[in-house]
């Protein structure tokens, strides 16, 4: 018996030759993203002199777009073709990108401008994030959405792997710089994939004509369907106050263990290995009750509390595994359950109401949490994470209505559809 089943057997999509280059794209794509996170993280606590407050804030700036705007984004994408906005917000990207290597190598490079660039990125995420689901969800059968959106998933947390153990050994030995070029670069590879894509396969969702009240529609739907609304609030939670490894990890290996420069990026190596493993777990248990999912959460809040007990680095990073793992399968889970039975003309603002969950709670917390890491240390923002995230999995997991394993009880729309990799 095989333990590991060839990933043609695990994911049929990739005998696609235009699904092969999506997931070229999305690899490259994220390692450069990766490269550049780390980059910008290093940058801000240099220029800062290992201040944490302006970690937070950093990061605060990147996903406020998506927290005033988001739901507006997802409009955006319901009334465009997903494939062009993706062409045109990778081309915008790639110039943020390139902005920052030209002040590094210049020595020009300072704070304001930092703030300024992840704001900046945050406004175009504000429609390349929900294009990005829209686009897996409205370019394949309903049968074959889990299995993109954990192969997606997989391809992610790759490039989450690869990308921060690239950017240590790179930041240390060139600086900074080098690393947002190489970003720069990822998003020409994912530009060139994009165009050879065939335009005209499968059924690319038609645009919604131009109307009045569109955000109110969505946010209409999603309180008219008790466990759409209950998963998002869920997810909102965990990734407001479990989700800012950003900062944590980075201070947890930095101030707490006084790991050297190279080891920088290893906390979110090792988050990136658990959650590969957990999309391998997502594509084999695709479909979940409500508290399932909510068990899914209080797993991972619970892990990430002890992540803040480890006595040394090692540990600390061991641990970080199972709980990038139990992470990956709570949002997979989540992303299925909220595509599952929505239809196209919707799909877009569904997606943008989960990134507002998932990135746009991000500028309400994170500069509470870097706070928090300042005064009272990186163990104590950690465990704090971890505890309002079992917390919330709990109180939602009661709450859950009985409902079927995956919300394919309501209308399908786009169950004859054929796949767009097909």
């Amino acid at each position: 018996m095989h333990v590991f089943p060839p990933l043609l057997n695990r994911w049929p999509l990739l005998k696609s030759p235009d699904f092969r280059l999506f997931a070229l794209g999305q690899t490259v794509s994220n390692t450069g993203t990766w490269i550049q996170k780390v980059a910008q993280d290093w940058l801000a606590l240099e220029l800062s002199h290992g201040n944490g407050t302006v970690l937070g804030i950093t990061t605060a700036l990147q996903f406020l777009p998506l927290l005033l705007l988001g739901p507006y984004g997802g409009v955006l994408v319901d009334r465009h073709f997903t494939r062009r906005i993706l062409l045109a917000s990778q081309t915008v990207m790639a110039v943020l990108a390139l902005i920052p290597a030209l002040l590094v190598a210049t020595g020009t490079a300072r704070l304001d401008a930092l703030y300024v660039l992840a704001l900046a990125l945050g406004l175009t995420m504000v429609v390349e994030k929900p294009a990005l689901q829209a686009f897996i969800g409205e370019s394949v059968a309903p049968g074959e959405l889990v299995s993109a959106l954990a192969f997606n998933s997989a391809v992610l947390n790759l490039a989450r792997m690869v990308g921060p153990a690239l950017a240590g050994p790179l930041i240390v030995l060139f600086g900074p710089g080098p690393a947002f070029l190489a970003n720069t670069l990822s998003y020409l590879a994912v530009i060139a994939c994009l165009l050879r894509m065939d335009p005209l396969a499968g059924c690319p969702a038609p645009p919604v004509p131009r109307a009045k009240q569109q955000v109110r529609a969505g946010l209409r739907y999603v309180r008219d369907h008790r466990d759409l609304a209950l998963t998002l609030l869920l997810v909102a939670v965990v990734a407001a106050f479990g989700m800012n490894f950003q900062i944590t990890t980075a201070l947890m290996i930095t101030r707490v263990y006084q790991a050297p420069p190279a080891a920088f990026g290893l906390g979110n190596t090792a988050l990136a290995v658990g959650s590969v493993i957990g999309s391998l777990l997502a594509a084999r248990h695709p479909r979940m009750t409500g508290r399932r999912l909510a068990a899914a959460a209080l797993a991972f809040g619970t892990l990430e509390a002890a992540c803040a007990l480890m006595p040394g680095p090692l540990t600390f990073l061991v641990l970080l595994v199972p709980t990038g793992t139990a992470l990956l399968v709570f949002l997979t889970a989540a992303k299925a359950r909220l595509q599952l039975g929505v239809g196209d003309g919707i799909r877009g603002r569904i997606m943008s109401l989960y990134l507002l969950a998932t990135l746009g709670t991000t500028p309400l917390i994170a500069p509470v949490i870097g706070w928090i890491a300042q005064s009272a240390g990186p163990r104590a923002a950690l465990a704090l994470g971890g505890t309002v995230s079992a917390a919330a999995a709990i109180t939602i997991g009661l709450l859950y209505p009985r409902l079927p394993a995956s919300p394919g009880a309501r209308p399908q729309p786009v169950a004859t559809r054929p796949s767009h990799f097909s």
